[in-house]
């Protein structure tokens, strides 16, 4: 039985949509999610979102990068794939830069009971230590 913090995972019958992949098996891949209605049957009402999919190789392993493009049909999502690439590349390169640099910032202290933990007794309290 599930719990009152549970999730409550319904699906939105009135924002479906079908997922097409094509690929050219070099570069990437491109996702089409074509909107649908509850009934399976094409929504014209709704548009067709594009999502790029590529892998990055990097000294620390593959990065993969997932990524919308901005286009009205399949072949402007093909020529925007190496744009809309570019910029997520960007965009993930900044994030870990600045995630490198507020680990680099960041300042651990131990607490009072870490140090008596691993014996060394309580943290000198000020600049004055007796014997």
């Amino acid at each position: 039985m599930a719990g009152p913090n549970a999730p409550d995972p319904r699906m939105d019958v009135n924002d479906l949509y079908r997922e097409d992949t094509y690929s050219d098996r070099k570069v990437g891949t491109i996702r089409v999610m074509t909107p649908v209605k509850s009934d399976g049957s094409t929504d014209p009402a709704r548009t067709s979102i594009y999502v790029g999919q590529a892998q990055i190789m990097t000294p620390a392993g593959v990065l993969p990068l997932s990524f919308e493009i901005p286009a009205a049909n399949l072949a402007a999502a093909c020529a925007g794939f190496a744009e809309g690439a570019k910029i997520a590349f960007d965009e993930t390169m900044q994030e870990l830069q600045e995630m490198r640099r507020q680990q680099a910032s960041s300042i651990v202290i131990p607490d009072a009971g870490a140090a008596a933990a691993l014996g060394q007794g309580a943290p000198p309290r000020g600049k004055i230590q007796f014997p």
